[in-house]
């Protein structure tokens, strides 16, 4: 209910470095620590996939995926958020690092709709969201919700893409992500294979007598059309 310095004088902000890019990371304003450790396997491993890619990432925050695609190579990154803040601390990372990126702020559902009007298509397509189902009683509704986002992500796919789509709600199985993403692709008659599936780093182990533990899911797909 509350952010206070214990003791000291703290930093509005720190660097953490990850895949060779330097990042400024808030200590009392970010979300939660401030940075997502429990991500960093899957964002290394996502890397082999953006060299030459137009990539989209959803829900940036800092800019962990984008400006580390941007980093290995990736021909253009658009990183989408809705706090202004964030994005500021994202270009500030991005002109510290020399690497070009842009960046939208709003809402993720009502920007990726936008890009679809456009007729904006990108190679690679990230979504990493805040957890939709916090509690038992929210899961038809955030099923509903990542059905959406993985279906409006696909609409701004070029004809063979890949998306990367992230849950970190406990009450969401691996299995309902994999639901989400096929109702989203049968819907729009996109043919889609699922090619890795990964959770937490290391960092973050799993307890085997504590349920709440596996939370994160990070499924890569790969989505052809017409």
């Amino acid at each position: 209910s509350y952010v206070e310095t214990a003791f000291g004088d703290a930093p509005g902000h720190v660097e953490v470095e990850e895949s060779g890019v330097r990042f400024r990371v808030p200590v009392g304003a970010g979300q939660k620590t401030g940075w997502f450790y429990d991500q960093a396997a899957n964002r290394a491993a996502f890397l082999k996939y953006v060299r030459g890619a137009r990539v989209l990432d959803v829900f940036s925050y800092l800019g962990a995926w984008g400006l580390s695609a941007a980093r290995a190579g990736a021909a253009e990154v658009v990183c989408v958020d809705s706090s202004a803040p964030a994005l500021e601390l994202l270009q500030a990372s991005a002109d510290a690092n020399g690497l070009a990126v842009q960046t939208r702020r709003g809402d993720a559902f009502d920007v990726l709709a936008a890009l679809r009007e456009a007729g904006e298509r990108f190679d690679v397509i990230v979504v990493d969201p805040p957890a939709f189902i916090k509690r038992r009683r929210d899961i038809p509704k955030g099923q509903a919700a990542y059905r959406t986002l993985n279906q409006l992500a696909m609409q701004v796919m070029s004809s063979d893409a890949i998306l990367v789509s992230c849950s970190c709600s406990h009450h969401l199985a691996t299995e309902d992500l994999f639901g989400a993403i096929q109702q989203a692709s049968r819907h729009l008659d996109r043919f889609t294979q699922i090619i890795e599936v990964g959770g937490q780093a290391p960092d973050h182990p799993i307890h085997g007598a504590i349920p709440e533990t596996r939370y994160l899911k990070s499924i890569v797909s790969r989505v052809v059309h017409d």
